[in-house]
């Protein structure tokens, strides 16, 4: 079977979980005797095309357009990468399409009528849930439009969660038998230090040793609630000695910024981190902690949980699914302030019930969060799909035609 790909990330160009998931994803499905070819915009370098065995990826360089309009820079684009699509099957089509969120919908859409074979979408996350459940503005509804299009046009729609199956039956009145979820995952990653004295001199770089020390890893945007974070840590630090370390860039870092120096609070904000920094910080943390407001799955917690890192987080959306209180973490009501000081203290106060429920996270991050089995659900998707596509009219020309 041979499958095409469209994203907009791919590494190196990746902004947050798409990004991951698919870098994740489609060399997984290669060891599920699926060839595949991905099709992303060269935003961020890369080289413009690499083979791997069974995995071909295509960098598109995209000639840039002078507007502001996201969506619009998206359509422009889109079409770059519907010609590039077709230059890589010359007279030919891959068995299927499979497209991630609203960014490349219109090209799949596009190739899946021009080809005539089955779309899949993943939809990682929507624009209406990042609004809690609003449209704001003229370029939220084109996004939004986009994301109920590509729901209708796909052959099926594959979420990471049940709210998310939730949000798009709802919001886009999909059926539910349209839908199939299947969660992320993560890799497990070594061991960050060799020896006991470079986990204590990375550890020092942050925190002094009678200080605990606790971690936020995510994009800097309203939804991920960091300034639900800010607004609990003074209280924190009255009680007990600690340190706060915020890792990730995005449009809210200025604000967190502002907000901790009128907090007097000292909070660390280090900016991007690469993937081994964060894998270092989470082995040296007393806890991570996720207090977003929407959250489509939480992939931040499983790679806390890899890496053996005590974790909070909020109960919104996904996170919830991952994350069970009081058995490998502690979840907390989204927006609650209080309720995430309390738990924040219950945590660096116990720290063997916090190492106990992080083990457990651990153990379930090694059984049950991998992409073997997260590409064989995938592959399942695609060949249910493959086998009813040759039972319609579309499948029955082309075998035909073959």
């Amino acid at each position: 079977m041979h499958v095409l790909q469209i994203s907009w990330e791919y590494p190196p160009h990746i902004v947050g979980g798409l990004g991951r998931h698919v870098a994740d994803l489609a060399p997984a499905l290669t060891d599920h005797e699926v060839k595949v070819t991905l099709i992303t915009p060269q935003l961020r370098g890369g080289v413009t095309f690499e083979q791997q065995d069974r995995l071909a990826v295509c960098r598109v360089a995209i000639t840039p357009i002078d507007s502001d309009d996201f969506p619009t820079l998206v359509y422009h684009a889109g079409r770059q990468l519907e010609q590039a699509a077709q230059s890589l099957f010359p007279g030919g089509r891959p068995d299927l399409i499979h497209v991630h969120d609203w960014l490349t919908a219109e090209v799949g859409i596009a190739l899946k009528h021009l080809w005539r074979v089955p779309l899949i979408a993943t939809i990682h996350a929507t624009e209406r849930g990042r609004g809690r459940g609003n449209i704001n503005g003229y370029q939220s509804q084109r996004i939004n439009d986009l994301e109920w299009r590509l729901t209708y046009e796909a052959w099926r729609v594959i979420v990471c969660s049940h709210f998310m199956a939730r949000q798009i039956r709802d919001y886009f009145t999909t059926p539910p038998d349209k839908i199939d979820v299947i969660s992320n995952g993560v890799h497990i990653p070594p061991q960050p230090f060799v020896t006991p004295a470079e986990w204590v001199a990375f550890r020092r770089r942050f925190a002094a040793d009678n200080e605990a020390l606790v971690i936020f890893v995510g994009r800097l945007v309203y939804e991920k609630g960091v300034h639900i974070l800010l607004e609990a840590w003074p209280r924190v630090v009255t009680e007990m000695p600690a340190r706060l370390v915020v890792a990730g860039t995005g449009s809210a870092s200025d604000e967190l910024k502002g907000r901790a120096a009128a907090l007097g609070v000292p909070v660390e904000f280090l900016g991007f981190i690469s993937d081994e920094d964060r894998d270092r910080l989470y082995a040296v943390g007393d806890v991570a902690v996720f207090p977003s407001l929407y959250e489509p799955f939480g992939i931040v917690a499983l790679e806390a949980f890899a890496a053996g890192c005590p974790v909070i987080v909020s109960d919104a959306g996904g996170l919830a699914e991952v994350v069970q209180h009081e058995l490998n973490g502690l979840v907390v009501p989204a927006g609650d302030v209080g309720a995430l000081a309390n738990a924040l203290l219950v945590s660096l106060r116990s720290p063997a019930d916090s190492r106990l429920r992080a083990a457990r996270g651990a153990a379930l991050a090694r059984a049950y969060y991998t992409w073997n089995r997260i590409a064989g659900e995938v592959k399942a998707v695609y060949d249910r799909v493959w086998t009813e596509w040759k039972a319609v009219a579309w499948g029955k020309e082309m075998i035909r035609r073959a």
